[in-house]
């Protein structure tokens, strides 16, 4: 007799039940976004999946991006007819990834409710240390753990892999870390045994290193369409165009994204003190509260690094990603302020409006 799948199988639990109680949903089905589209939405749950929309209210009421839903999202719906839904309303988010869009000013939702983000990178080209710790900082700061997948270690010779192992070690301690490779399948058994049921993963990275193989491989057929390697670059192009959600048969849930050239930063200051732990502690006995461990006199990180004790690469990129992140900070002031005198504005307006009635 085959089990019947339940809400729990798609990540569902007593957070998400508490607050759909909380918002007085009751009368509502619950379903989970697994697919994103330019206007629409796909969303599943024990009865099956159907092509969502939110409501005109939803679109009226939202005040930014991260108003709508991404997927990995628990949503509240109604089924007007056998294939189509309606989302009524978006649960509270338990986890969250999101990066600062583009050369623009705007927060991109990747993914929500995320237990484990996986983060890969391919050996050559793409492997990038410093790369690694951004999608650290972003992620920890979405309450995620994070954890780190190296691809296409056929590439390279034992020593190198090595190598390769202990810089992470090094960097990211006691971060998992898992070598691959889809061509002669070393650690995808490791891979398939660190996926949990229940639980959901985020695959992140550049295009062509190699996430939708991966997933590929995990799921044991070839469901997300892969091109050709381009023999010029050595790198892999896929067409994963939208952020997807799978389910395993061991009960696993995976989510697939599209290539991220890059990776901008928004308001993560907990998610980089998290991931440059070793610094903060060190800034603790800084001469100056407010130091920028830049150049002023007493500066316990700057002495760390003089002595060697401090990885001038970390040091190196902690700043960077300190100075994108205040900066993000700073033009969102600076917008918030521009609405406001906006809003100003057009209340004066209607003030001198009404005395010429």
């Amino acid at each position: 007799m085959e089990n019947k799948i339940k809400i729990e199988d798609f990540g569902y639990d007593d957070f998400f039940e508490s607050n759909r109680k909380k918002l007085g949903l009751d009368d509502f089905q619950v379903a989970r976004v697994v697919a994103e589209y330019r206007e629409a939405y796909r969303v599943r749950n024990t009865e099956g999946e159907y092509l969502a929309r939110i409501t005109g209210k939803q679109i009226f009421n939202a005040s930014s991006r991260e108003d709508y839903p991404a997927v990995g999202d628990w949503v509240a719906i109604t089924i007007p007819s056998k294939e189509q839904a309606i989302i009524n309303k978006v649960l509270s988010r338990k986890t969250i990834i999101k990066r600062k869009h583009g050369g623009k000013n705007e927060v991109q939702v990747i993914a929500a409710n995320i237990d484990i983000a996986l983060i890969v990178e391919a050996v050559g080209r793409d492997y990038n240390l410093n790369r690694f710790e951004r999608y650290f900082s972003i992620i920890k700061d979405g309450g995620i753990k994070p954890a780190i997948i190296l691809n296409k270690i056929d590439l390279i010779s034992e020593e190198e892999l090595d190598s390769k192992r202990a810089q992470i070690e090094s960097r990211f301690k006691g971060a998992d870390f898992i070598p691959t490779s889809t061509v002669t399948d070393e650690g995808i058994k490791n891979l398939k045994q660190y996926i949990e049921k229940r639980k959901t993963y985020c695959f992140l990275g550049s295009s062509g290193v190699g996430k939708s193989t991966l997933i590929n491989k995990l799921i044991g057929k070839d469901i997300i369409k892969t091109k050709d390697i381009s023999s010029f670059s050595n790198r892999g192009k896929h067409a994963t165009t939208t952020r997807e959600m799978y389910f395993l048969e061991n009960g696993g849930i995976l989510i697939d994204n599209p290539g991220m050239r890059e990776v901008g930063m928004v308001d993560t200051d907990e998610g980089i003190s998290d991931s440059f732990e070793e610094i903060i502690i060190l800034a603790k006995s800084c001469k100056y509260v407010d130091c920028s461990h830049i150049q002023e006199p007493g500066c316990q990180v700057l002495a760390a690094l003089k002595t060697g004790k401090l990885d001038k690469a970390k040091y190196s990129n902690y700043i960077n990603l300190k100075k994108e992140a205040e900066y993000y900070e700073l033009t969102k002031l600076g917008k918030r302020e521009k609405d406001r005198q906006f809003g100003k504005f057009i209340k004066r307006a209607k003030d001198e409006l009404k005395k010429l009635d």
